[in-house]
């Protein structure tokens, strides 16, 4: 596919801002669970910029790639991931794919195990912030293969 258009380019101050939105909404968040829900909604979202990035990002914290592989299949991989990576994993998937409904009680609860309210919330945020960019990039046929690791560290 051909990229229709340049957010980063055209829209650079909405760019900013969501990378901020990103810095802010994971602060405090473990980084190996935020790259994990980052990965997984960006996999569901089939937004290949946001993968290539979430993998390299993961490989380069030292994820290895047979977790990362698993991402897309945590559930059958339980001796890969933990229960509460588990857990983050199902609540970026039903935040996700709200088109099969709300997110399930249980799954907000399992989730509210693992983590307190603040780290919760930061979640649930990061879920949000990651599905935005996967909209902005699928849209625009943001092309894969150019980001490096640490790329948008120092964008505030």
């Amino acid at each position: 596919m051909t990229q229709r258009i340049n957010i980063y380019q055209h829209s650079p101050n909405v760019v900013r801002q969501l990378i901020r939105l990103a810095n802010e909404a994971a602060q405090g968040l473990d980084p190996t669970i935020k790259e994990l829900v980052l990965m997984r909604a960006s996999q569901i979202n089939r937004c290949a910029y946001c993968i290539d990035m979430h993998t390299k990002d993961a490989r380069a914290a030292g994820e290895t790639d047979e977790r990362i592989a698993l991402v897309a299949a945590f559930e059958e991989a339980d001796n890969f991931f933990s229960e509460k990576e588990r857990a983050a994993l199902a609540l970026a998937e039903a935040i996700t794919v709200l088109t099969d409904g709300f997110v399930p009680d249980e799954v907000y609860e399992r989730a509210a195990k693992h983590f307190d309210e603040k780290e919760l919330a930061q979640l649930i945020s990061t879920i949000a912030v990651i599905n935005t960019f996967n909209r902005l990039n699928v849209t625009a046929r943001a092309e894969a293969g150019s980001y490096t690791p640490g790329q948008f560290a120092g964008q505030h």
